[in-house]
């Protein structure tokens, strides 16, 4: 259970410009990052050092994020897009193989399996925890599948023993995108420790920012080695002439990121505890509007951390009405969004010969998913106010009661 007093010291953090009505004087943005002095000073430290790439500071946060998760090697990339498209490298895989992904979620992480040059096979999702069904997975597999890639969508974490299962059973590579979902626990264990190799993001709206950057966590030695290969060259090949057995995509993290995200590691727990009291008020305030559903968590799950707070509306809602509900909250000041466009409609996937009905799971959720505001900043005046907002908003567009 939450601790009280942490609460309202939250809270009070966070009382400033609030007017009397209960909202706050200003806009709500959909992500703010939690920085304290511990940060800028890092980051200030950083600076004044004589390198600001290809020093210290990026193997001592290479070091201590492998040690949080709990694996042997972890390897800091510009971004969870970049992160998995050296991961894919580093197995070998390329033109000609498929890679079996979910069509709801991060779109910029899945967009790498293109870039590799592979072809994404998606799989439809579980309706109420957003992420891939092992057996809809198997369904797809062909003799050129090399690999899946499972998401832990939102924070809610992927269900790791079924796919670890048929991954060991079909001989394919498990790769685990824990982009949104840093700190998120399947079974006792951290998200990120499932998956031959683990993705993992650094941007907003993740609890742990460090403006761009990410990390690629494994176990095996060779992985490890092929992906710093592919990222960069090392310092010491700087002045070589010549030409390395692999062209690095030079996609390094910088000093003053490494710091920030070191920084932000540190506290990380204290940021999530922060994140789950505002969670708390959220559920207090949503459970007295029938019209939507709050999120939902599975019964293998120990702990989920959301990337944002999402609520699914019911039945009656439309595709329309919940993009009428995001925009009159835009009208408030209130930040917003449509979770999910599903991949499988968007311009580059649609052009591989994916049509709407394809997916007709993820399809229904991603209609009627809505992220609000989640950062450490928000007030329970302000989620009142929001959670009031899209009271009235669904009034607005007519829909009932939700029938799930």
């Amino acid at each position: 259970m939450s601790d009280p007093a942490l609460l309202d010291e939250t809270l009070a953090e966070s009382a400033d410009g609030v007017d009397m009505d209960g909202a706050e004087a200003g806009f709500i943005p959909l992500s703010d990052p939690d920085i304290t002095l511990a940060e800028i000073a890092a980051v200030d430290t950083a600076m004044r050092a004589p390198r600001l790439s290809g020093g210290a500071g990026l193997p001592a946060f290479e070091a201590a994020f492998a040690a949080y998760v709990g694996r042997a090697y972890a390897v800091a990339v510009p971004s969870g897009t970049m992160g998995l498209l050296l991961t894919l490298k580093a197995f070998g895989i390329g033109a000609g193989d498929e890679v079996i992904a979910s069509p709801y979620g991060f779109r910029e992480t899945a967009h790498a399996i293109s870039l590799a040059g592979a072809r994404p096979i998606f799989a439809d999702i579980d309706y109420w925890a957003g992420t891939l069904v092992p057996e809809k997975v198997e369904a797809r597999i062909t003799p050129r599948t090399r690999a899946i890639l499972a998401a832990n969508t939102n924070g809610h974490p992927a269900p790791w023993a079924g796919l670890r299962a048929l991954a060991a059973a079909r001989g394919l590579i498990l790769v685990e995108d824990s982009t949104e979902a840093i700190g998120s626990k399947y079974r006792g264990s951290l998200v990120g420790s499932f998956g031959d190799a683990s993705v993992f993001d650094f941007c907003q709206p993740s609890p742990l920012v460090c403006g761009e950057g990410g990390m690629v966590v494994t176990d095996d030695v060779d992985v490890a080695v092929a992906l710093r290969r592919h990222r960069t060259h090392r310092l010491n090949e700087r002045s070589s002439v010549v030409v390395s057995g692999t062209a690095p995509y030079q996609a390094g993290m910088s000093e003053i990121a490494a710091a920030l995200g070191h920084a932000q590691l540190a506290r990380l727990e204290e940021i999530l505890e922060r994140r789950r009291l505002i969670e708390h008020l959220y559920y207090k305030h949503v459970q007295s509007f029938e019209g939507i559903k709050d999120p939902y968590v599975g019964p293998d799950v120990t702990e989920v951390n959301w990337f944002l707070y999402l609520v699914h509306l019911g039945n009656r809602f439309s595709r329309s009405s919940r993009d009428a509900i995001v925009e009159d909250l835009a009208v408030e000041d209130v930040e917003a969004a449509a979770y999910c466009t599903p991949l499988h409609l968007q311009r580059h996937y649609f052009n591989l010969g994916y049509r709407r009905g394809d997916f007709l799971v993820t399809e229904k959720v991603a209609d009627r998913a809505v992220a609000l505001p989640f950062h450490t900043h928000l007030t329970e005046d302000q989620i009142e106010f929001i959670v009031g907002t899209m009271k009235d908003a669904s009034i607005n567009v007519g829909a009932g009661a939700a029938i799930y």
